[in-house]
């Protein structure tokens, strides 16, 4: 299936709150945004040193994010971490690792992949069996993977990049939800072998995606083709200060991981009460496969919460985590609408 129809879709996206005024002008504010699959509990600010504004950032500083994120990711060292201002800037710097050829993405998925593989000079399809990636020259699997949360194993990947690595291709493997993932199926440790590009998102797990960090994890080669194509003073000064105090806090880490847990499994029972089951997802979001998703999708817009849809299926919905009572309280009212016009309908069809 081609994706050129949907790359640079404004709904291949969530998170946009004029997108969401614009479908459901009359909607109660604020929104609760549940069309993300961000931290809503994002990692505390501290107050910033001046020289973070007012000076170029050192290249020290660079070099301690690195070696902090190849802790964090357990990439073998500082040397395949390539620091960035968010993962988006990287997917054509990536895919220009190739000569343009064959790009197929495992999908469906976040459509970003397919877009940047487009621009670096790429004919690109969407497969739907990971077997159809073996013929690619660059294949792109997203794990775990948005919105779903299906996991491929960690051998299977292996095996594919081998084979891909064997013809000249890469593989690219986007573990952008894999701080809340099955760490044994993380590559970042093997990403030495050729072949093999890891990224990883900085703002989805601890919730500041405002801040634009993200890691390319490579095999020292093409770690320095990847910093030579973004240059000098890649990540802002505020960044780095900020990626060192998160990645080098371990407590929060493990902290939030059960907290976010906990959470999807309370989202998971209150979906159940009202008839939702889920299908998939991880614990920064829950992935729903029903037939109904349109209504669900407008009953819960038109109250002011926002989930998020897909061009690809009618009957998919992603529902990220409320941010606190407030929003868990508004989030219930509105699913009980929903339940109450469901019944309404259904009462009223009948003879």
């Amino acid at each position: 299936m081609t994706l050129a129809g949907r790359i640079g879709r404004v709904d291949d996206h969530g998170g946009s709150l004029g997108r969401a005024h614009a479908l459901f002008p009359h909607a109660p504010k604020p929104w609760v945004d549940l069309s993300t699959g961000i931290n809503p509990h994002s990692y505390p600010l501290f107050d910033l040193p001046a020289t973070a504004f007012t000076r170029l950032p050192e290249p020290g500083r660079l070099a301690e994010l690195a070696r902090l994120a190849a802790t964090a990711y357990g990439a073998p060292g500082p040397a395949n971490v390539v620091a960035a201002p968010g993962t988006q800037i990287l997917l054509p710097q990536v895919a220009a690792l190739v000569p343009p050829g064959r790009a197929r993405v495992l999908g469906p998925t976040y459509a970003e992949h397919a877009r940047a593989a487009a621009l670096a000079g790429h004919a690109v399809e969407e497969v739907r069996d990971i077997e159809a990636l073996a013929g690619a020259d660059l294949a792109v699997v997203v794990n775990p993977n948005n919105p779903d949360g299906r996991i491929v194993q960690r051998d299977v990947l292996l095996d594919l990049a081998a084979a891909l690595a064997r013809r000249g291709g890469l593989l690219v493997v986007d573990e952008a939800f894999m701080d809340v993932g099955p760490a044994e199926h993380s590559l970042a440790s093997d990403v030495d072998s050729p072949g093999l590009v890891v990224l990883k998102s900085f703002g989805k797990f601890f919730g500041l995606a405002g801040i634009r960090l993200g890691f390319a994890l490579a095999e020292q080669r093409l770690a320095d083709r990847l910093e030579s194509a973004l240059g000098p003073w890649a990540v802002s000064g505020p960044a780095l200060e900020i990626g060192i105090r998160a990645l080098a806090d371990r407590d929060w880490q493990h902290a939030m991981r059960a907290r976010l847990q906990a959470e999807a499994v309370r989202l998971d029972a209150l979906l159940g009460r009202f008839g939702i089951a889920v299908e998939g997802g991880t614990s920064l979001y829950r992935f729903l496969d029903l037939p109904e998703a349109g209504g669900l999708f407008t009953v819960l817009g038109g109250n002011g919460i926002l989930l998020r849809n897909f061009s690809w299926s009618p009957a998919a919905l992603r529902c990220g985590l409320p941010a606190g009572e407030a929003a868990w309280a508004r989030l219930e009212q509105a699913l009980a609408l929903w339940k109450d016009a469901g019944a309404k309908r259904m009462k009223e069809l009948r003879p």
